[in-house]
Formats: structure tokens, sequence, C-alpha cells
């Protein structure tokens, strides 16, 4: 692979939206029409029965693998597909659309930059866009698409599209959590403004989807103020061979927001003991610098007691220390949530025992207001406090989404049961550090 096919910035995005809007088939008619399918993968799709009348290949069964899928013509499971064009790389997530699902809809838009709400012109507006929207946003997912998908089914009619969108623009405002939000009329099955663009629109002058994914900006997402390093492992060589990894003592993990730099003050948490950086390493050698997300190995110049699930953070601005959580949570496990009830919490790099001892509200995807409610049921998203064993180090889920994330994980069974999102913290951690840079 060459240095420049290397570097092509990666965007990761998902499709959701209700049954039969066609994401399978979107996502199909992008592999197809970008040449992203080895020839042996479209000959086994040709041989297969899963042709529909007329010779037609079903461009949905190249995500749909699972027999069910198939026999039902529905998304059940998340598929990962790869696509890669002269300008961008792409990670595809193919979520389901049915409400039961909707526990693998979370999962597979968990780490999206952008999500695909494919929307059924003949259908309009209904409870899944609605709810799909939501989830988008809940995750912080900062760029959505609204694909009105089956436009050849109502003539192209442009009237139709600018009613579907001021649906939606009506209720977007009570989630004002996008960065940019984009409206395009397709057909999957046909292949109108998907890569190419369709002489049946005239009316509409913005980009393709692919051209859209393809030049859409993402590197300002990543949270670059404030670093927070969790320590994933002590990398301990102990190369006798070697001297200068005899003693080497580094700290390796994923920068999850933040720069650090080679001489920088910063703070172990929970010691709350103070350092400065010595040295960045990673596979390639030695860095002066490195930022979110890359992963690398940190050398400080002071051997602290540091150890897995502890994290390195600037000195500004301070996360939250706290034992005491409020966050939502999308509840995944058939066994309702109520009140009392204790799991292991999964959180960065660490897990801790935790309770949550408090419901506090479901939401409603009609009015997205919350209600009252005593437990939580399959896929319902609700907000909820939750108390540790010890204090975790966080920030709130919209300024960070990888330290304001966790996983409620069931003893026992070891069943992930809720996926979560954390408030921001009442207040920062206030430092009562011991300094050994002097």
């Amino acid at each position: 692979m060459s240095d420049a096919q290397q570097t092509i910035e990666l965007l990761r995005f998902n499709t959701c939206g209700s049954v039969d809007d066609g994401k399978s088939t979107l996502i199909g008619r992008l592999l197809y029409d970008s040449k992203s399918i080895m020839e042996d993968q479209m000959e086994a799709l040709e041989r297969s029965a899963d042709i529909t009348g007329g010779g037609q290949v079903n461009l949905a069964n190249l995500t749909d693998g699972l027999r069910a899928e198939r026999e039902q013509g529905i998304t059940i499971d998340v598929a990962y597909r790869y696509v890669a064009t002269p300008k961008r790389k792409f990670i595809v997530a193919d979520t389901p659309g049915h409400v039961e699902y909707t526990r693998n809809m979370v999962t597979g838009a968990s780490t999206a930059n952008l999500s695909i709400v494919l929307v059924d012109a003949r259908n309009g507006v209904i409870e899944q866009t609605r709810r799909h929207s939501y989830i988008s946003a809940l995750l912080g997912i900062p760029h959505i698409v609204f694909a009105v998908n089956k436009m050849d089914l109502v003539d192209w009619s442009e009237e139709r599209f600018r009613e579907i969108r001021e649906g939606i623009e009506a209720f977007l405002p009570k989630l004002n959590l996008f960065k940019d939000v984009k409206f395009i009329p397709i057909s999957a099955l046909e292949g109108d403004n998907v890569v190419t663009f369709s002489d049946k629109t005239p009316w509409y002058e913005g980009p393709t989807l692919l051209g859209h994914i393809e030049s859409v900006h993402i590197a300002s997402d990543w949270n670059l103020n404030g670093l927070r390093f969790p320590v994933q492992w002590v990398n301990r060589p102990n190369n006798p061979t070697d001297p200068a990894l005899h003693d080497f003592r580094g700290l390796s993990g994923q920068i999850a927001g933040g720069i650090v730099k080679v001489g920088q003050e910063v703070l172990a948490l929970p010691s709350g003991q103070k350092s400065r950086i010595q040295e960045i390493w990673t596979y390639d050698g030695p860095l002066e610098e490195a930022f979110c997300p890359q992963s690398v190995t940190l050398r400080l110049e002071d051997d602290l007691d540091i150890s897995r699930g502890d994290t390195i953070v600037g000195l500004d601005p301070l996360p939250g220390h706290s034992a005491e959580l409020a966050g939502r949570v999308c509840w995944m496990n058939p066994r309702p949530l109520t009140a009392g009830k204790k799991y292991f919490l999964k959180h960065g790099t660490q897990t801790v025992q935790a309770m949550v001892t408090s419901l506090e509200s479901r939401i409603d995807f009609e009015t997205f207001e919350p209600e009252e409610t005593a437990e939580l049921a399959m896929n319902d998203i609700g907000e909820v406090r939750i108390r540790t064993a010890k204090p975790l180090t966080y920030d709130g889920y919209t300024a960070n989404r990888l330290t304001g994330s966790f996983v409620l994980v069931e003893p026992g069974t070891n069943a992930t049961v809720a996926a979560g999102m954390l408030h921001p913290p009442a207040q920062s951690y206030k430092p009562e550090y011991t300094d050994f840079s002097i």
C-alpha cells in the first residue's frame, strides 16, 4: 500500500431507519457503483437464488448475510462493510430498522462520524424516523443525512420531498446536537443521486450521497481540548539484551481527548500525582506530540504508581471525579431495569461495581419529552442515577464521547445490558496532588 493510500481519511457511518426503508439496498448500491465488490462476491451473488424478477441482483444481500435476514427481507444484526474511493475510506455499519433491534442500532452507531437516516418517501416521517434521529443525536454523532428513498415510487415529487423535509425540521430543534444536516432525494434501487446525479431531480441542487460523505469535514470532530489518556497497560519490556529497554516503563493506551506534548505537565488520577511527559512512543518511533485518537506509549519523568484503569490528564480543563453519576441509558436486556439493581460498570479501561440508585424518567419518542417511569423495558431510553464502588474520572458525553460513555454488565451472565452516556460532572476534579516534577 502506498503512503498516499495510507493517509486517506477514514469516515465511519451507519445507516438507519424503519423496516423496508432500503438501508441494505443503499449500502449494496454504494458498494456496487463505487466498484468495491470483489469479483468472486459478485459471481456468488449472481449464482445464488437471491435474484429478483428480471434478472436483477438483490443488492441488499451484500450486507444481509443471515438466512433469516434473506428469508424475511429485513436486517437483524449489524453488518460492517468497507468501501474505498480515491478521496476517502469508509467503514459502513448497516443497522436494523425494527424497533425490536434498537439495541443493535445503538451498537452499530456508537462509533459513527455520520449517520444516514433513510425515510421511505411513501410513508414519510414515522416513529422510527424520530427514534433513530434521537438516538443519533444522543450518541453524539455530529453529522446526519436524511436520505429520502424510493422517490421513484412517488414520481420524483419535489412537493413530497419538501413535505418530508419540513416534517423532520419541525422536531430537529428539540435534538439540537448535530453540526450539520443534509437532505438528499434518492432511489437506492435504481442508483439515482447515490453515486451519480439523477436527471429526474432537476429541482435538487445538492450533492449526491457519495459526494457528500466524501467531502464532509470530520477532522474537527475529535475533542482536542484537554488531555485524556486512559491507561490500558503498563509497558515493561524488560529486555536484558537492549540497555535502552532494560529499565523502560511506559504507559500504553489510546488518547481519548486533547493533545499531549513532550515536557507537558500532567496529572495522574485518581492518585492526584503530578509529573511531566518525558517521551512519546509509537510503533514507528518517538514523537514530539500526539493527539486524539492516536494510540501511544507515554513515559513520565517520575516513576509514579500508575496501573490499568488510571487516567493521565492535562491540568486544564480538569475532568469530573465522582462516584455519583447521572446519565442516559439505552436498556438492552429482556428483563426490565429497576432501581436498586447492581451491575459492573465498564468505563474506559476500568471496570467497577455499580448500583442504579434511581430511574428519573423515560423518553417518549412522540414528543421527545421525559415521562415518569418505574422501570425501563428493552430498547427504552431513560435518565438514571448510578453510584459506583469507587470514583470515576470522566467527562460529559457531549464534551467527550470516549470518556463520557459506559456500559453496564450483568453479574453472573456477563451480558451487556445497557449502553450509557454520562451528563457533565457537577464539578471538576479538585487537585490535591503531590508534585514530583520539582
